[in-house]
């Protein structure tokens, strides 16, 4: 009788074992792919605030033109690194990375034409050019909060597949890493603008 009880017992722990490793797993599958869905949501916020800056800049380049007759390169680089922009966003094979490379050298494009409508007094007084260049200001604010959210979650992400026992679970489902949103070498570096 003795023995039966104690079989009964070790059966039973046996099977709460189980079913607290199962449970378990689950939970962590549930949690991993919560960060994977947040992930591609930061990402979707971060392409909606690139698309409504990639839509205003073809407003500022016309007004810019209209005083700026003479700058035409900074005018062809911004319109060269919106068409880049544009072709990456649009490609479902493109990176992160080549995502990022494309819209940091639209930034420095904008720089580059912001220093240059410095140079005119005219454009920079002309209610049009504010409006453009003060919604682009705040669709790059959006445009920085978003990144900094999905890079968050990247982190969080990441962490979780590296980190145990998670990593068990993402081995098995093929969860993996997620890239950065990271600004290249050359965005950290104040333009060279000469007039």
């Amino acid at each position: 009788m003795n023995t039966l009880n104690t079989g009964t017992i070790v059966l039973i722990i046996v099977v709460v074992l189980v079913v607290a490793i199962i449970l378990w797993g689950i939970h962590a599958y549930n949690s991993l792919i919560t960060l994977r869905n947040r992930v591609g949501n930061g990402w979707a916020q971060i392409d909606v605030q690139l698309k409504q800056r990639s839509d205003l800049i073809p407003n500022l380049v016309e007004t810019v033109k209209g005083y700026a007759t003479h700058e035409s390169g900074v005018l062809a680089e911004v319109t060269k690194a919106r068409a880049g922009v544009v072709a990456a966003a649009s490609d479902p094979q493109a990176t992160t990375a080549q995502r990022a490379e494309a819209e940091n050298a639209l930034s420095k494009a904008l720089v580059n034409l912001r220093a240059t409508a410095e140079a005119y007094p005219d454009l920079k007084a002309n209610q049009n050019f504010l409006d453009l260049q003060n919604q682009l200001s705040q669709i790059e604010q959006k445009i920085a909060y978003a990144r900094q959210f999905y890079n968050d979650v990247v982190l969080k992400l990441n962490t979780a597949v590296e980190t145990f026992p998670t990593t068990i679970v993402a081995g098995m489902f093929h969860i993996g890493h997620s890239q950065y949103f990271q600004a290249d070498e050359g965005a950290r570096q104040a333009p060279q603008v000469k007039f």
